[in-house]
């Protein structure tokens, strides 16, 4: 039996460097294509060099979306725990934050919001010896968590954007399994 989806999400990821926090962005606007008539992805970067912050608002609905862009949403990804204090005001009342645990040395002021803390640099090291995949893991501990989309949309969407290369695929859906194990465990 096919997963109920909600009628709209709405998600903002962010991190340092750019190409992980897009890439996971793509894969999730990618995957929602497949069943909501209007998705939007919208990355924004710091005026930095390559390294520098960036994030990414991705949103799909059934409905027409007013705006990319949005100064609050209902999930919000951080990768850079020095960033939770910047990102924790962004994630809307009854909302899901999903941030990197490793440097998280602050804690969370609201408590009207979910707060999930994720090992995904040091899981993405045990995984693969690179910190690369940890994206993925915070992608599947969202997707795990909130149910905002099927986590077998996103297994697809990898398949077709890796489509040829084997092994950095494989090592993808393996992030992306052990960031749905990690909630799963929580």
């Amino acid at each position: 039996m096919e997963q109920k989806l909600p009628t709209k999400g709405e998600v903002i990821i962010s991190g340092l460097g750019g190409a992980g926090i897009l890439t996971a962005g793509i894969l999730l606007a990618e995957a929602a294509i497949t069943k909501y008539k209007n998705v939007t992805w919208f990355p924004s970067y710091a005026i930095s060099k390559r390294g520098g912050l960036c994030e990414c608002t991705v949103i799909f609905s059934n409905d027409e979306v007013a705006s990319p862009l949005l100064s609050q949403a209902d999930g919000v990804i951080v990768a850079e725990a020095a960033q939770f204090k910047d990102f924790e005001g962004r994630v809307r009342p009854g909302g899901t934050m999903v941030v990197e645990k490793t440097g998280l040395q602050v804690k969370a002021e609201r408590k009207d919001i979910r707060i999930i803390k994720v090992p995904a640099i040091e899981t993405a090291i045990n995984l693969s010896g690179t910190s690369q995949g940890a994206n993925l893991i915070l992608l599947g501990a969202f997707v795990g968590a909130t149910q905002v989309i099927s986590p077998e949309l996103i297994k697809k969407q990898l398949k077709e954007s890796f489509a040829g290369k084997e092994e950095v695929l494989k090592g993808n859906l393996e992030a992306f399994d052990e960031g749905l194990n990690l909630v799963e465990k929580q």
